[in-house]
């Protein structure tokens, strides 16, 4: 056994450990972790699935699960998430009064929060019941007209089934709100997927008086000239200087008529 002194040095006096190689800064701590054999690893420990094997186990199951989003929604009754699960489990469930039950109860803790009535109206889409979706989108745009996404997908929705003329009619209670610029434009290709450069036309003539700018009046005027209407294009230009003549925009005005 070695001996080791307290005072000064000697060839017995303890050596401190030997400098790390630095040729090793390299590694990372991937690269040093010993990795053991995938069959000595430990086993990953997971519940098991309940099997459910007749009926009465299947109604105890549900009432026990029941009772557990009961019980969450009564602490966390503000969280719409909480409410939106509950009505999904339902619905996995192929209990679709239940589920429809459920968003009718939440909407009245959360009827302002337009997610919710999304997620409503998606799960009466997803089932094929579609009158009990126009019915939702119906309440939520006139609950919510200023939310624009409620009226695209309440449109989007009657287009997927080939209702144009309601899909219409959902646009022409929108622009009764007096929508922003995309509102409108969205309207305008509306009738121009279907070929109804008229309606677009007369759409068009609305879409400037409610928002009479120069990019509105030109964007009519490009609509006209991508016709071959290049009267009306001048024409459109012409009302633009006379009605934005103390614009301080409608230089541009000015310059693209210049080139009709």
């Amino acid at each position: 056994m070695a001996l080791t002194t307290r005072g000064g040095g000697g060839a017995d006096q303890a050596q401190p450990p030997p400098a790390p190689d630095a040729s090793l800064g390299f590694l990372t701590k991937r690269d040093t972790e010993v990795k053991l054999p995938r069959a000595t690893r430990e086993p990953e420990i997971r519940p098991p699935k309940q099997k459910i094997t007749d009926v009465h186990e299947l109604a105890d199951y549900r009432l026990r699960e029941r009772k557990r989003f009961e019980d969450l929604i009564r602490r966390v009754r503000w969280n719409v998430s909480a409410w939106v699960k509950y009505a999904k489990w339902e619905e996995g469930q192929k209990d679709f009064a239940r589920a429809r039950s459920v968003f009718e109860r939440a909407l009245d803790v959360a009827h302002r929060d337009h997610t919710l009535w999304l997620k409503y109206a998606e799960f009466e889409m997803r089932n094929r019941y579609v009158n009990h979706a126009r019915n939702v989108w119906d309440r939520a745009v006139s609950l919510l007209p200023r939310i624009d996404q409620l009226w695209y997908k309440y449109i989007h929705m009657e287009e997927l089934l080939g209702a144009i003329a309601n899909a219409r009619q959902v646009f022409e209670r929108w622009m009764s709100w007096r929508p922003d610029t995309a509102g409108w434009n969205s309207y305008i290709k509306f009738e121009l997927r279907y070929g109804e450069v008229e309606r677009a036309r007369a759409i068009y003539e609305r879409f400037v008086a409610e928002h009479p700018r120069p990019d509105t009046f030109i964007r009519f005027a490009k609509f006209e000239m991508k016709r071959g209407e290049v009267e009306r294009a001048r024409h459109v230009y012409e009302r633009a200087g006379d009605l934005l003549v103390d614009d301080e925009d409608a230089e541009v005005l000015f310059v693209v008529c210049s080139f009709c």
